[in-house]
């Protein structure tokens, strides 16, 4: 246990040291008591529900973790399940938590699994506003939900940064950008599924108001939340398209610039043939000359060529004008 404090008609009695002084307290006129766990166990969660008389009902449903924002009814408890979120700037990632908060008249219990909310905050600006918790437990309830909603504009602050920076990365070539724009979208994800549950948990209690006889004073509050959680679903929802359109964006670009590549290998192989072309055309000529003139070094005594007046002229004249044909025909079929 965090804290466990007494108020009566709006201001603070004293600091509750068991969960049994919490409960004795919490049936008295005019008064309210929160207790406040932080990482509790689930042993110290059955106990502290236990003692403070909430149903089984309730226990079953904190001990669910990892559950979207709802809104349950029990009897004359309320249960809200929160996902407050916070923004890791050095390692660039969004971090969500849960938070349970249990409310009847007169008690009040919160569970956070998380480092975010700072539900003391929440209780000290409360503690400066004695007119709001003598509205009732509720108080507490839209309280905290309000923290959780403006600590949901820094993370996407945050993750609008790192919008920007793919942006660069994305035309800048960087291979990893894929990465990290698949992970954002993830995020941004996670995001609107928290939001999203939560604009329904707010309709709900809104459409509650006045059945519950909520005071005016805690429906505008309600009212003032929901706009700017509807705010930020719609950002949530333009990054979403934004991260999406990136990956488009991505996807043509590698495309491109494998298409690039592709082309100049092409290139660079129309060449090699060219120049393999050049190659084999002079070797063919020079192999031309080579032929006749092996030929005619063999000596062989029955050539008569060899007694020939003519007979070097004319194995010389064969050499040239092998090669020079061959030279007229590679030319012309432009391999020179």
């Amino acid at each position: 246990m965090v804290a466990s404090v007494a108020y009566k008609d709006g201001a603070r009695v004293r600091s509750l040291t068991s969960l049994d002084d919490a409960a004795t307290f919490a049936e008295m006129p005019g008064t309210l008591t929160w207790t406040a766990l932080y990482r509790p166990s689930p042993g110290e969660v059955e106990s502290t529900i236990t003692a403070l008389g909430f149903s089984p009902e309730i226990l079953d449903d904190v001990l669910r973790s990892h559950q979207r924002p709802k809104l349950s009814r029990h009897g004359s408890t309320l249960l809200a399940v929160l996902r407050p979120a916070r923004y890791l700037d050095d390692i660039e990632e969004v971090e969500f938590g849960e938070v349970f908060v249990i409310v009847r008249p007169g008690t009040v219990l919160t569970i956070r699994n998380a480092e975010s909310p700072n539900l003391a905050t929440v209780r000290t600006e409360l503690e400066r506003h004695p007119d709001r918790l003598m509205a009732g437990s509720e108080a507490v309830l839209y309280a905290v939900i309000e923290e959780v909603v403006d600590e949901y504009e820094p993370v996407m602050d945050g993750v609008e940064n790192d919008i920007d920076e793919i942006e660069n990365q994305l035309f800048g070539g960087d291979p990893a950008v894929s990465r990290r724009i698949y992970d954002l979208a993830r995020e941004v994800i996670d995001f609107q599924r928290a939001t999203q549950s939560l604009v329904a948990m707010l309709v709900h209690l809104e459409r509650g108001a006045e059945k519950y006889e909520v005071p005016e004073q805690l429906r505008h509050q309600l009212h003032q939340i929901h706009d700017t959680v509807n705010r930020l679903v719609e950002r949530a929802n333009s990054f979403r398209s934004v991260l999406e359109n990136a990956l488009q964006v991505q996807s043509t670009l590698v495309s491109q610039r494998q298409n690039e590549e592709m082309r100049t290998l092409t290139e660079t192989s129309i060449a090699q043939n060219e120049e393999i072309k050049k190659i084999s055309g002079w070797a063919a000529i020079l192999f031309a000359p080579t032929l006749v003139g092996t030929v005619y070094g063999m000596n062989f005594s029955r050539m008569p060529e060899l007694n020939w007046r003519y007979g070097y002229v004319f194995a010389l004249s064969l050499m040239v004008a092998t090669s020079v044909s061959l030279f007229a025909i590679f030319k012309r079929r432009g391999w020179l």
